[in-house]
């Protein structure tokens, strides 16, 4: 089985995981939640998990997007269009450049 692993030394990726982490961090305060607060609702067993993916040092695990989602308060589809820029941008490209 292929796995498509970015090179996380890639000064391009690191950017695109911080500008992620951004994202998220966003989304839980436009939410009112804390790191601790996010963490209890995806599931997390710690709050620091949090603090890592909003520093670009992580990704969201694919099988918690709907959870997240809906911690987040926002559609499932287009919470997972938003992480593909960040966590894929060759397929995100693909599906939907100009």
């Amino acid at each position: 089985m292929y796995v498509h692993q970015q090179r996380l030394g890639s000064e391009e990726v690191q950017e695109l995981r911080r500008e992620g982490g951004r994202f998220l961090k966003e989304l839980r305060e436009k939410r009112g939640l804390s790191q601790r607060q996010l963490a209890a609702q995806v599931g997390a067993e710690y709050y620091t998990f949090i603090s890592q993916l909003e520093t670009g040092r992580g990704r969201v695990p694919p099988d918690r997007y709907r959870v997240w989602a809906e911690a987040l308060g926002v559609d499932v589809r287009d919470f997972v269009t938003s992480l593909m820029r960040f966590y894929d941008p060759q397929t995100y490209e693909i599906l939907f450049g100009e």
